[in-house]
């Protein structure tokens, strides 16, 4: 990942990639774009961005960011659904931090047409 890049993992700048989303200047189109864009807000730690991008029924009322967490690389491993044509969508994926790495199946719906996060289960 070059210094340029955008924390996701995709090669493009950060204000063309995650930057559009976290600004609401776009909404990702894909359940995968808005995990992508979810992982570079941890990046960032910009906890207003991943409460906005949280399904009201699962989303919790404030989220406290460890500013010591140091995260270091997303890997997507599978998706189902999430796209246009779909209304819900699964996106598995490991996400790399400093010490360790989190696996992780996560669930996502359409809520009035933007993908929101549900929640998300650790496969075995």
């Amino acid at each position: 990942m070059t210094t340029r890049s955008c924390p996701c993992g995709l090669p493009e700048a950060y204000e063309a990639c995650c930057g559009r989303y976290h600004s609401g200047a776009a909404a990702a189109p894909t359940a995968e774009r808005l995990m992508r864009s979810r992982y570079c807000a941890f990046v960032r730690r910009d906890a207003a961005y991943l409460l906005r991008t949280w399904h009201p029924r699962t989303r919790p009322e404030r989220l406290d960011l460890d500013p010591g967490m140091r995260w270091t690389g997303l890997e997507i491993l599978d998706t189902t659904g999430g796209s246009a044509f779909h209304t819900t969508g699964t996106v598995t994926f490991r996400a790399s931090y400093r010490g360790g790495s989190l696996h992780e199946r996560s669930r996502f719906e359409r809520v009035d047409g933007a993908w929101v996060y549900v929640d998300g289960d650790f496969p075995g």
